[in-house]
């Protein structure tokens, strides 16, 4: 289980003055402000789980992974993974904990792959036999064979992140924390990631918490989404309940047989909020409750359909519509 509770993280900042006499001057300045990056945030997640970590651009998150990961100390409040406190149990947290940043490595840039493995592999004392099989499993899956004898400083992004996941992976951790572990990537190497991802999230025996800006990661990876916002947590919970917690509803798209008047709209629609989208299309949106199949039915019996569907709302859109309200 990973427990926090209360978790609150500030930082004393100083506002800058221009040039050099103000860079001396801010030498024997006092006037640090304080600023909350983290604000008493409460989650558990519990063992095996797969949870997703969203929310604009400084609203915590990385922050939260900081402290998770132990590489912060919190302000106040607390943080627990598997009975452990991530600060100060540092040595036998990291034991059990493996991580990704996408824009940080955590392989030496001059070693070849293959190196950086086996120093990993001892440092975490990972038996010969089981580190052969785990590498012939990644190699399975993730295709980091031919990228072995390659000095890190020449792979690809997508070529080093594939290699960043199996590092992380190489002790079996209990915990997997990815902090935007796909930016940068172009499509095939992506869904190859999820893929891994979603293989090992089956399993259930890694925790995994994913950090992420993409969205698409987000709908196919994890069932339960935590949402931040300056530093407090908004939503914790199914990706279903944050869309309609953000407004988003499923709506029917109605395409007519011949173009339709506002009038005749209005008769064919009974007054439901139908919205045009052209001539002769239309999106109704379903209210809460409504029994879909009724409103088809409905439609169907007054209106000559060349087609129609069920669309589901965006929750990109609706997700990119209350960060900028934000």
């Amino acid at each position: 289980m990973l427990l926090a509770q209360g978790l609150t993280r500030t930082f004393r900042v100083l506002d800058r003055s221009r040039g050099l006499t103000g860079s001396l001057r801010d030498l024997f300045r006092t006037d640090h402000q304080e600023r909350t990056a983290v604000a008493g945030v409460d989650f558990r997640i519990e063992a095996g789980e797969t949870v997703a970590l969203i929310g604009p651009n400084g609203a915590g998150k990385s922050t939260t992974v900081k402290m998770l990961t132990g590489i912060l100390k919190p302000t106040s409040g607390s943080v627990r993974a598997a009975g452990l406190d991530p600060w100060n149990d540092r040595a036998r947290h990291v034991r059990q904990l493996g991580v990704v940043f996408g824009q940080r490595t955590q392989l030496w840039w001059d070693l070849a792959v293959i190196e950086a493995f086996d120093l990993l592999a001892a440092m975490f004392e990972v038996p010969a036999a089981t580190y052969r099989a785990r590498l012939a499993h990644f190699d399975d899956v993730l295709g980091i064979g031919p990228l072995l004898r390659t000095p890190v400083r020449q792979l690809s992004l997508g070529e080093r992140m594939r290699c960043e996941l199996a590092a992380a992976l190489l002790h079996d951790p209990r915990y997997l924390l990815l902090d935007e572990p796909t930016i940068g990537l172009d499509v095939a190497v992506k869904l190859r990631l999820r893929a891994f991802l979603a293989e090992l999230r089956d399993t259930g025996r890694t925790t995994l918490l994913l950090t992420t800006h993409d969205l698409a990661d987000v709908s196919a990876l994890c069932p339960r989404v935590l949402l931040l916002a300056d530093g407090k947590l908004l939503h914790d919970g199914a990706i279903d309940a944050l869309t309609a917690r953000l407004g988003g509803r499923r709506a029917l798209h109605v395409q007519l047989r011949a173009p339709a008047s506002d009038g005749e709209a209005a008769a064919l629609f009974l007054g439901l909020a139908a919205t045009r989208a052209g001539p002769d299309t239309f999106h109704l949106p379903l209210a809460a409750g409504a029994s879909a199949p009724e409103l088809i039915r409905g439609v169907l019996d007054r209106a000559d359909v060349v087609d129609l569907r069920l669309v589901d709302p965006s929750l990109e859109e609706l997700v990119a519509a209350f960060y900028e309200a934000r």
